[in-house]
């Protein structure tokens, strides 16, 4: 049945690349040693710096019983990307794995049992790792058809970040009519996805936090906008004296507290990352002290007496540990709703080849991204940046120094 599907999804694939008014790729993008059939794959050799990432061939993988086979055409990028390449995340898998945890593309091939898909569908995925290759296996439960006009680089785009912001704002916070959010990394993708679906609620009023640089692109986006480093505790309580009903902290440290004085009474405030572990380019032991040392020591009897809310949130835990495929299937359908309305669209900041992976991990490490990168598994890379990422060395060769290379390498944001 997969051989089947390899051959149908690639008539498909070339049916779609000459509507596009693009020449079919010659081999289809994979190569075959003997009877083997090869995918290029970022692997993340071992746990630490940029240097541990390459592009490499690996054997490419058929469907099991309830999955189905995607040939990938983006790839999303997210900062926990950037904690599961230090190893700073509890339990990390072995490496060398291929990292990534969401994509697009079309189905390829269907695995046993797996009913509602056909070969030649357009669909975005979430993977339990191994997403940044140019094709994945993924469980049914995981994925979902995408609108005619949704291209891949939205699709890509799209499942982290609209679902972490809308399952936080509406099934942890429950926002309404007239209520007020603080957003960290309001430039980002799911500060962005959290602006766009506040606008969908009447009368609420966003605060949001951002490098000063990206604050004129998302001006219309954030009701009052302040710079990272500013003492936003105090701009907002000269706004709003009572402060905010929600909270939404992936920073951790010492925002932790200033999250919960923040509060109104009856507010929410959620932690869903902590990206102030990371400083350097490796795992750092100092950051990881000072962060958790700065969170402030949460007393229960304080929230009750003071009627706050206090909640973590984690989609990937919610997937792939605690069975919850059902309910994010439901969110995934409100959101095409909304994305059909045109009410809500992914910002996508720029475009990498899988051999650029470096150089767009590091713009994430910069905080320079006003939205999401995204790996476009087509894309051709600049001829500089080729061979970085390509598996052409013996392991544990030395790196290039490679700070300063998103800065040096200007980046125009890709507009839809």
């Amino acid at each position: 049945m997969a051989k089947e599907g390899v051959e149908k999804a690639e008539e498909t694939e070339q049916m779609i690349e000459k509507e596009a008014g693009k020449e079919p790729a010659e081999g289809g993008g994979s190569h075959r040693l003997g009877d083997a059939q090869e995918m290029r794959a970022v692997v993340l050799a071992g746990f630490g710096g940029l240097n541990k990432l390459r592009v490499t061939r690996k054997a490419m993988p058929e469907p099991q019983d309830g999955e189905l086979k995607i040939r990938v055409k983006a790839c999303g990028l997210n900062f926990i990307d950037l904690m599961v390449r230090q190893g700073n995340i509890d339990n990390p898998p072995k490496a060398p794995l291929v990292p990534g945890f969401e994509c697009s593309g079309i189905v390829e091939a269907l695995g046993d049992g797996v009913k509602g898909f056909e070969i030649g569908d357009r669909v975005m995925a979430f993977v339990n790792y191994n997403a940044w290759a140019e094709v994945v296996c993924t469980p049914v439960e995981f994925v979902y058809k995408i609108p005619d006009d949704m291209s891949f680089s939205e699709a890509a785009a799209f499942p982290m970040n609209f679902v972490t912001a809308y399952m936080m704002l509406f099934e942890v916070a429950n926002l309404r009519e007239g209520m007020s959010v603080l957003v960290h990394s309001a430039g980002g993708g799911v500060g962005q996805a959290v602006a766009q679906l506040c606008s969908t609620i009447p009368n609420v009023t966003v605060f949001g936090t951002a490098s000063t640089f990206k604050h004129e692109a998302i001006k219309d986006s954030v009701t009052h906008l302040f710079d990272r480093n500013a003492d936003y505790v105090q701009e907002v309580k000269r706004i709003s004296a009572e402060g905010v009903d929600i909270v939404l902290d992936c920073l951790c440290g010492d925002n932790t507290g200033k999250g919960l004085s923040l509060l109104k009474p009856l507010g929410t405030y959620i932690l869903y990352g902590s990206s102030n572990m990371v400083t350097g380019e490796t795992k750092s032991f100092f950051s990881f002290a000072k962060s958790w040392w700065q969170v402030e020591k949460v007393n229960p009897i304080k929230l009750y007496e003071e009627n706050k809310v206090i909640a973590g949130f984690s989609l990937l835990n919610l997937l792939f540990k605690q069975g919850r495929a059902g309910l994010i299937q439901r969110v995934v359908d409100k959101l095409i709703g909304l994305y059909t309305q045109k009410k809500i669209k992914p910002v996508v900041d720029s475009l990498w080849a899988l051999e650029e992976v470096k150089e767009a991990m590091q713009r994430i490490h910069d905080r320079g991204n006003i939205g999401k990168l995204i790996l476009d598994v087509e894309k051709t890379p600049t001829p500089l940046m080729a061979n970085d990422s390509t598996e052409t060395s013996e392991a544990g060769e030395e790196e290039e120094d490679h700070e300063g290379d998103s800065e040096n390498k200007e980046r125009m944001p890709f507009i839809q």
